[in-house]
């Protein structure tokens, strides 16, 4: 007879959602503070990573921590690495990274400070997973997709083999610090990207911040920070509140709920080169999941009109000319096998709330491609 020893292992992740401003002005001691909120010998030995695309903000991180010196110190001047969706799809920095982290000789105490968007976060993120089998991470998201979602998450990601996320790591941060006033300076595509996440969280979550998305179109697409600094903390909080509770922070389960709209969306990304915008693809997603909703019975045709002149209303489109592309309905395989199991696509069950289904009639797909290609604001 066969010996079994049966295991079950518990391990708790805890970390913090600082939501400030001037997160880099040297009197604000957040940052500082999340670095050493476990104590431990000081100074922490940090290295920070700074996304190409605020490189502006170098000074201002290198002389944040010459006035934290007593409990942070860099052990490098911050670093500067390429951003974008572009980073995530090779292994250059990411090998140039855990060469650094390794001849700096920083250990699973030590910090990697990782300032900017999306694709930074993942990739300098993966990399840091691997050292060591992982060293603290402090997220600073630059983006409003970084402070509403990718940022919040507890995951890397990489592409690879014509797939988006294909390689990466289940990781938690250490901490995260949203800062609204890094967003002022960010160009009008990823001002309104990261407004497609909240519509779709608020679709299956809560149809109260749904409702009120719908009425702050026009606000956000003009930039009102205090508007966007509202649905940033929501939208961070709906997530959170998920990964917290839904007992499968880590997916080992086929359901994937804060993916929905997100299968045709990667395929469209990948299709595309990466020229579409993840926010921008994911609008299109929700597009034609929520037609699909529609007809289906899920949600009624007018709360699809609803979702639409939302997202147009934001800057965010509900169409995009790859939809025609046969490939994209590769996506749901595609999907499928990222979950694992069966195939398990998130939808609503009437605003605000959430189901699961395992099957999807591809004629309604093809009439919603067709739909939202003739649809127009009016």
């Amino acid at each position: 007879m066969d010996d079994v020893y049966d295991q079950r292992l518990t391990v708790a992740f805890d970390f913090p959602v600082i939501f400030t401003r001037q997160v880099f002005a040297p009197g604000n001691a957040a940052l500082a503070n999340a670095i050493d909120r476990k104590g431990g010998a000081r100074p922490h030995r940090v290295i920070a990573y700074v996304d190409g695309g605020v490189e502006p903000l170098v000074p201002a991180v290198a002389g944040y921590f010459a006035a934290h010196r007593a409990v942070a110190e860099l052990v490098l001047p911050p670093q500067i690495v390429t951003g974008g969706e572009a980073t995530k799809s090779g292994w250059t920095q990411v090998r140039q990274i855990m060469t650094t982290l390794g001849e700096q000789r920083l250990c699973r105490h030590s910090v990697v400070v990782i300032v900017g968007g999306g694709g930074v976060l993942d990739m300098v993120g993966f990399a840091a997973s691997l050292v060591h089998r992982g060293l603290r991470v402090v997220r600073v998201p630059t983006t409003v997709l970084g402070q509403n979602d990718a940022g919040v998450g507890v995951k890397t990601g990489m592409n690879e083999h014509g797939q988006k996320n294909f390689v990466g790591t289940f990781a938690p941060p250490f901490a995260v610090l949203n800062d609204v006033t890094l967003l002022t300076t960010l160009p009008d595509r990823e001002w309104v990207g990261g407004i497609a996440e909240a519509f779709k969280v608020a679709l299956i979550k809560d149809a109260a911040f749904f409702d009120w998305l719908c009425g702050a179109a026009a606000r956000l697409r003009a930039r009102d920070l205090d508007a966007m600094e509202q649905l940033i903390r929501r939208c961070a909080e709906l997530h959170l509140d998920h990964i917290r509770t839904s007992g499968d922070p880590f997916e080992q389960g086929s359901a994937r709920p804060l993916d929905y709209g997100h299968w045709s969306a990667h395929r469209l990304e990948v299709l595309s080169g990466f020229t579409l915008g993840h926010g921008q693809a994911v609008a299109v997603g929700l597009a034609l999941d929520s037609y699909y909703a529609s007809r289906q019975g899920f949600i009624s045709a007018a709360d699809l009109e609803r979702l639409l002149r939302g997202l147009t209303a934001s800057g965010l489109p509900v169409w995009h000319e790859l939809l025609e592309r046969t490939e994209v309905l590769d996506g749901l395989e595609q999907f499928r096998e990222h979950l694992g199991g069966e195939l398990t696509l998130a939808m609503p069950a009437g605003v605000g709330r959430l189901q699961q289904i395992h099957a999807v009639d591809r004629a309604v797909i093809a009439d919603g491609i067709r739909y939202l290609k003739s649809w127009r604001s009016t």
